[in-house]
């Protein structure tokens, strides 16, 4: 064979494999296609390169906030992370769990620009849950300001920290039990107490001022912030966009996660009853999974899946989905579906399994589903979010 013949031969061969090849690289680029009962969706990256990234909230205009737990609020603008974080956060105790947490904005926002932040803020003795609010002008936080220090002393974790507002000039605030092990004596844990804040679900005004209709502002000895008590660690927290009605998701140890429905003054029976057992050799914790004077979860994960971000879905790009709950799973790495029937909670199926642990759930602006996809260890990871796909 001459060199002219090996040259055409080889053009030929050429012609035919790179239309294929250009075909496959176009196919890996498009992202997989994933199955559920209703609906088929992609995963779809909208940025990347965040370290633990905890919560999102979404900005007139299309900008996304993001905080990072190691102390960092980021901006996304036009599908890109702006490489300078916003200036103007607040000191964070970034140990353990520990962190920038929650962000969201004041319901008048648009007027107004206040956002309020949750964090681990360091306190003599260790550090607790806080909340700060302070105004965003050019992508800072100016004026910042404390209005709850939550009281609270452990280790350094379960903070809760979720913030969801109702539409009434309220804000609630989830604060976890710091840790406190379940030992000895369980209805004297300091969840089970009122003289402070661990595990409990905290009600204030907008301006961090107590109401006085909490229902125990007028209790000797309680502290006036609380709404509900007897809780872990809750890591999810939202106000019904329909019926008003406030849910609460929680983490269990080793089994026992919950969907809660919350109500004033009421005792979530943490760590009296529950469905979890101890880490490591599984001894177990609670004498009972109920009590009397303790409420009922609507929903239980055994095991658990280490649940953090919370969601009822109201858009149009998923209408099967309307009036859904979606919970995220750390441990777990996938999305909880749950539909609700008034107040009854049913497991519908599992959604994003194994692409990652996920902290957050957000509805966005659009009607698309967002995620905050984490890492342990603290390697960058996205934020995606879901996109409907047609099915044939």
């Amino acid at each position: 064979m001459t060199r002219r013949t090996l040259r055409q031969s080889a053009a030929a061969v050429f012609a035919v494999t790179a239309p294929l090849a250009l075909l496959a690289t176009a196919a890996q680029a498009q992202p997989k296609v994933f199955q559920s009962v209703a609906h088929d969706y992609r995963v779809v990256t909208v940025a990347d390169g965040f370290v633990n990234p905890w919560a999102i909230a979404f900005l007139p205009g299309g900008d996304l906030l993001v905080t990072e737990r190691p102390g960092r609020l980021r901006i996304v603008r036009g599908g890109k992370l702006v490489p300078t974080p916003v200036a103007g956060v607040p000191a964070v105790a970034a140990a353990g769990q520990g962190g920038l947490l929650d962000v969201a904005l004041h319901p008048q926002f648009a007027t107004n620009r206040l956002v309020y932040l949750t964090y681990s803020k360091q306190v003599p003795g260790g550090s607790t849950t806080a909340l700060h609010l302070a105004k965003f002008e050019k992508d800072a936080l100016v004026n910042g300001k404390d209005i709850f220090v939550a009281d609270t002393k452990g280790r350094p974790g379960h903070f809760g920290s979720r913030i969801t507002f109702d539409k009434s000039g309220h804000l609630f605030i989830s604060v976890g039990d710091r840790q406190i092990a379940p030992e000895g004596d369980l209805a004297k844990h300091p969840a089970q107490e009122l003289s402070n804040h661990h595990g409990k679900t905290i009600r204030l005004n907008l301006d961090g001022s107590v109401p006085a209709d909490n229902p125990f502002a007028k209790q000797a000895g309680a502290k006036p912030e609380i709404w509900s008590f007897g809780h872990r660690n809750p890591q999810g927290l939202l106000i019904h966009p329909v019926t008003g009605d406030l849910w609460e998701i929680e983490h269990g140890p080793q089994g026992g996660d919950e969907l809660n429905l919350i109500e004033p003054g009421k005792n979530y029976g943490w760590p009296v009853v529950g469905f979890g057992v101890n880490y490591g050799p599984g001894k177990a914790i609670h004498a009972s999974t109920m009590a009397p004077g303790m409420e009922n979860a609507k929903h239980v994960w055994v095991p658990s899946i280490a649940t953090s971000g919370l969601l009822v879905y109201t858009g149009n790009k998923f209408p099967a989905w309307q009036g859904s709950v979606f919970v995220g799973g750390l441990a777990g790495q996938r999305v909880a579906r749950l539909t609700l029937d008034g107040q009854k909670a049913d497991f519908a199926e599992n959604l994003v399994r194994n692409q990652g642990r996920i902290r957050d759930v957000r509805q966005g602006p659009d009607g698309f589903i967002y995620l905050a996809v984490d890492d342990q260890q603290g390697k960058p990871t996205p934020i995606v979010r879901l996109e409907p796909v047609a099915r044939r």
